[in-house]
């Protein structure tokens, strides 16, 4: 893991983080591409979110494609979000202008 990396995610951070990150089994029938190290993974979409680049800008230096990153992010996102309002954390529902929940 590179400096920038153990910056972006912490050992703590990725204690709490990697129970509530989903397992992709291998594939019975084989074929498809090697899996990828799940904390290098999740270091690319938090570099993306904290640096505010678009995802194409995506170093290589991860080693994760801007795709495979986005993907990974679009199905840990709403479990995020989740396990955030379940508990008491980020996420939860903030008063709309009127006072009415959003």
């Amino acid at each position: 893991m590179s400096v920038l990396g153990l910056r972006l995610v912490p050992n703590e951070l990725w204690a709490l983080r990697e129970p509530l990150i989903p397992r992709y089994p291998a594939r019975r029938q084989g074929g498809g591409t090697a899996p990828l190290d799940d904390r290098a993974v999740f270091t690319a979409i938090v570099y993306v979110l904290t640096s505010g680049c678009a995802w194409r800008h995506l170093p290589a230096e991860f080693g994760v494609s801007p795709a495979t990153a986005h993907r990974r992010f679009n199905v840990l996102e709403p479990r995020s979000r989740v396990a955030a309002a379940a508990s008491g954390g980020a996420g939860r529902a903030r008063p709309a202008g009127d006072g009415r929940l959003e």
